[in-house]
């Protein structure tokens, strides 16, 4: 049975705008969703994975090495013809027990073993290179696993010494995690190295609630009639994503909407710089989604709660909402 389309998604406009940003911009760093159970985390996320093209890897190269990054993998062989196959983009998911060596990869104890020779075995983040990296219940992965996964998001380089073995490899991938808050918070400073965070609620309206009974048993029984119901839908979203990335780096952010964002930051009490270039990104992410011709302060309203909420320090005078919060500081600076 075929994923759950992107499109056919009912509500939880702000989480699908969020992976969408985070589909145009990777550099953005990630995106965190809170919410409840059976919300629709985890099929976003996938559904937007399938939606995208088929990318270009290196046959034989177990990193998912793209044709000009070849000469970086530790498969290499410069005598070998490069061959190129077309794969799905990767969409992996992280267990909640993955221990250190199989997140990052380790000796391949068999072939030591069997012909003495030192081989190193590719972990899940090189399965993820280029793709999504999916943890589910992150706030109740070990912290040092988390520490470990965010360094290397923000490098997009693995490093891996140990047994006599010094691997480097690329893995750039686009960090996805979600979590009930209920159940265990994130340490603020792993918090706000995520590039967005999503709070997502279970729908009130009982319309929203009766359309996704109806959309999931339509799934469940036909599935591919369903996924050709929604097949238009998911390649306009797609063209949009393309037209996106190809205007991205043409979109230039004006000096005045540069010191908008500083001012938003410093009012709302955000923890360091990276509040700054998050919005900074995601504006421009936004505007290129929207076709616009130039980044505008919409732009910098609509992501602000995505980019900030969980960087603001709490307020023990003011018990409101992060959310609450930046509206209203958007609403006294800017009208």
């Amino acid at each position: 049975m075929g994923g759950f389309p992107f499109s056919a998604i009912v509500g939880q406009d702000e989480m699908k705008r969020a992976l969408l940003i985070a589909a145009v911009d990777p550099r953005i760093g990630g995106v965190m969703i809170f919410g409840d159970r059976g919300t629709g985390k985890s099929t976003a996320a996938r559904a937007l994975a399938a939606l995208l093209p088929p990318i270009a890897v290196v046959t034989g190269c177990r990193f998912g090495c793209a044709p000009e990054e070849a000469a970086r993998s530790p498969d290499y062989d410069p005598a070998a013809k490069l061959s190129v196959v077309k794969a799905p983009v990767p969409f992996v998911d992280l267990p909640l027990g993955s221990t250190e060596d199989r997140v990052l990869g380790t000796l391949d104890l068999e072939r030591a073993l069997a012909h003495g020779e030192k081989r190193f075995e590719p972990g899940l983040l090189a399965r993820a290179h280029r793709g999504f990296l999916y943890i589910d219940e992150i706030n109740l992965l070990e912290d040092h696993v988390v520490d470990l996964l965010l360094d290397v998001a923000a490098s997009g380089e693995n490093l891996v010494e140990r047994d006599g073995l010094s691997v480097r490899h690329p893995a750039r991938f686009v960090l996805l995690g979600s979590g009930n808050p209920e159940e265990g918070e994130l340490r603020p400073q792993l918090l706000d190295r995520f590039g967005l965070s999503v709070e997502v609620r279970t729908p009130d309206s009982i319309a929203d609630r009766v359309e996704i009974m109806k959309r999931c048993a339509a799934q469940e029984q036909t599935p591919a009639a369903f996924a050709a119901e929604w097949a238009d839908a998911d390649g306009k979203i797609l063209r949009r994503i393309a037209r996106a990335k190809t205007a991205l780096d043409k979109l230039a952010v004006p000096d005045a909407l540069l010191a908008d964002m500083a001012t938003l930051c410093r009012a709302v009490g955000a923890d360091g710089l990276r509040g700054e270039l998050t919005l900074m990104r995601a504006a421009r992410a936004s505007a290129a989604l929207d076709g616009a011709k130039a980044v505008a302060r919409k732009h910098v309203a609509a992501v602000a709660p995505l980019a900030l909420r969980h960087r603001l320090r709490r307020n023990v005078l003011d018990e409101t909402g992060s959310t609450v919060r930046i509206e209203r500081a958007l609403a006294e600076l800017f009208g």
